[in-house]
């Protein structure tokens, strides 16, 4: 798979118990239909072979010889596939009964994995049967030839030969329920990939707290993991199993199949990405190489076809994107509290222009005064027209500040801001930089003055966006004195201003929805001849929903120029072509670094989410870093 992503697949197929034969040729058909999709790496039950509930037949011989025949069956099947498969069998090995996970690759059996946890308490009775594995590596041997056998350990690590960054470790069932569970060896060994062969039996509540485990687990040890659960076919007499089949990636569920559904969970599971965040973390200590490396032939260079990526990955999707705004908004406003009470600031001072940015820092300063029980006639609200101002953002401005209940200024700003060009000689019919950021720093200058003369603290208005790109001007509305929305990109401050406005209602809702329907512009340059914005931003420096996925990609997700397109042109395919996305993620590169030098210095501002550009925080970039790599590899692809 390109990119370091790998196409996993868990699967709980057709069962007999203690029919070994027939087993396999289940397996070998699950294998084949898996093959056809380009799956990499796939995951069968715990002693899917024989069948979990064989009871006392576990101790018969010809039951562990059917299954070593089946399992030289399916070793058989996959010769020539690039697949790595993990099945489950009884193993017999030195007098003692083991519970295994077999690897097969390429026709090749490349070692066992024995269960370290054996299970006997409620209704389970494995330690009847079953040894924990061995602290030391055995070597099985399978015929009578010196070589032909596998190894035998808990500590197997397999990787690809080709890609070995892409290595898999392996635990059974209870290993994943224990405290000190294998996977946690494994993955400090350098497993990137856990699959757990499982026969986990269902009973209420307990796939909620299975996917607990798992999502914890996964979690915790910065990997992907593969669960495969036993299906219908076992044994019912006492217990029922519903082949609940899971892949999680670091906590997040990336697929699951409905019990009793005979399903299958598949996904492609992102490698750099965990790489990315295990170099991030550093209380993700690896141990050093593991001696018990076995590699094998088994990653393909297929294209993605299950992972889907949102093209709002900061938004969230469904029932828990009102949940998360209520919270956003919450931490912004205790935050903005908390900074307003240590500083005894009699007021709050804001610039309201109408856009969403400012609304979205208006409302959030309401919300901490209501926390602080002061009177929000100290949110002294300013709106300041200025070149650009149109009727409609103007009318936006005074109506949500009316409707908020603050007190109201105006400061028109164009006769000072001419005084100012006369000043330094400047043509006011030049239309340049010093005629747009003139008005942005008198605006800063005005509410700058108007907190001293208040006692009050100016609120940064500014989002996570604006800064990744630069787009503000310096020392004007780049700064503040606490900028409450310096963590939220502008993708989500449309999501949190619409969570208001439904939940306030009546006027308030009115105002913010005509806000929410407004063009995003800095308003600096005249209107046109109707009266309407002119200077539209997204025209300028691009589609705000592609920088913001940008940013996602570089920062959240650690991916290169080419992985960070390739994902786009398949979350974008029906709104952007290949062109338009490069022409935008070149910009991204070049804004970006350009532009460190203004995130060096900004306000004190609440991280809020994964993703922080405060150099207090997150982001420790220097300011004359060079984008060379990043934009070359971009205007290559």
């Amino acid at each position: 798979m390109k990119h370091q992503f790998v196409k996993v697949a868990a699967v709980s197929p057709e069962l007999r118990v203690a029919d070994p034969a027939f087993n396999a040729k289940k397996i070998v058909e699950v294998i084949e239909e898996q093959s056809a999709k380009g799956t990499e790496l796939l995951v069968f039950p715990e002693l899917c072979l024989s069948g979990y509930t064989c009871g006392d037949l576990f101790l018969q011989q010809t039951l562990l010889d059917g299954c070593l025949t089946a399992l030289k069956t399916v070793a058989k099947a996959i010769t020539g596939l690039k697949m790595l498969v993990f099945v489950g069998l009884p193993l017999s090995a030195q007098g003692k009964l083991y519970n295994c996970a077999a690897a097969l690759s390429d026709g090749n059996l490349l070692g066992f994995v024995p269960k370290t946890y054996i299970p006997n308490y409620n209704e389970f009775y494995e330690a009847r049967y079953f040894s924990p594995a061995p602290e030391e590596v055995l070597w099985f041997p399978l015929g009578g030839e010196e070589d032909d056998g596998a190894a035998f350990s808990a500590e197997l690590v397999f990787r690809d030969e080709n890609h070995p960054e892409i290595a898999v470790g392996c635990e059974i069932c209870e290993d994943l329920w224990a405290p000190e569970s294998p996977s946690v060896r494994l993955a400090k060994s350098g497993a990137s990939i856990i699959v757990n062969l499982s026969a986990s039996n269902e009973t209420v509540g307990k796939r909620e707290y299975r996917k607990t485990l798992l999502a914890a687990q996964s979690g915790k040890n910065l990997c992907a993991y593969v669960y495969a659960d036993a299906g219908v076919g076992e044994s019912t007499s006492d217990m029922v199993f519903a082949g609940n089949n899971f892949i999680y990636e670091n906590g997040v569920c990336l697929a699951e199949s409905l019990p009793f559904s005979g399903e299958a969970a598949e996904a492609e599971v992102d490698v750099g990405f965990l790489l990315s965040e295990r170099r991030k973390l550093n209380t993700f200590r690896t141990n050093g190489e593991n001696d018990e490396w076995l590699e094998a032939d088994f990653v393909g260079d297929g294209e993605l076809t299950l992972r889907r990526f949102p093209q709002l990955p900061f938004v969230p999707q469904g029932k828990e994107l009102e949940k998360r705004c209520g919270l956003i908004l919450s931490v912004q406003s205790s935050a903005l509290a908390r900074r307003l009470s240590h500083t005894h600031s009699k007021t709050a001072v804001i610039g309201v222009s109408g856009g969403l940015d400012s609304a979205l820092a208006l409302l959030v300063t309401c919300r901490a005064f209501d926390l602080l029980g002061k009177d929000r006639e100290d949110i002294i609200a300013l709106t300041m027209p200025g070149f650009g101002t149109t009727l409609k953002t103007k009318n936006n401005a005074l109506s949500i500040m009316q409707a908020a209940g603050v007190t109201i200024r105006t400061v028109h700003i164009g006769g000072a801001v001419n005084r100012h060009f006369r000043d330094i000689d400047h043509d006011p019919e030049n239309r340049d930089t010093v005629y747009e950021n003139a008005q942005a720093r008198y605006r800063t200058m005005v509410l700058m003055d108007v907190a001293n003369e208040t006692g009050g603290l100016v609120i940064g208005t500014g989002d996570m966006s604006e800064l990744a790109l630069g787009w503000c001007t310096y020392n004007g509305d780049h700064m503040s004195m606490y900028a409450v929305n310096s963590s939220v990109p502008k993708t989500l401050v449309k999501s949190l201003v619409a969570y208001e406005a439904k939940r306030l209602g009546g006027r308030m809702e009115v105002v913010l929805k005509s806000v929410l329907s407004t063009e995003i512009s800095p308003e600096l340059l005249p209107p046109d001849e109707e009266g309407n914005i002119a200077q539209k931003t997204e025209d300028i420096v691009g589609p705000y929903e592609l920088h913001d996925f940008y940013l996602w990609c570089f920062l959240r997700r650690g991916y290169s120029p080419a992985k960070t397109l390739y994902v786009a042109e398949r979350t974008f395919a029906e709104k952007y072509d290949h062109e338009t996305l490069k022409k935008w993620l070149v910009s991204f590169y070049k804004r970006f670094f350009a532009q460190q030098f203004k995130r060096d210095c900004v306000p004190d501002g609440v991280k809020v989410g994964s993703v922080s550009l405060s150099p207090r925080a997150d982001l420790r970039m220097p300011s004359d870093a060079s984008a060379n790599l990043w934009v070359r590899e971009a205007e290559e692809l």
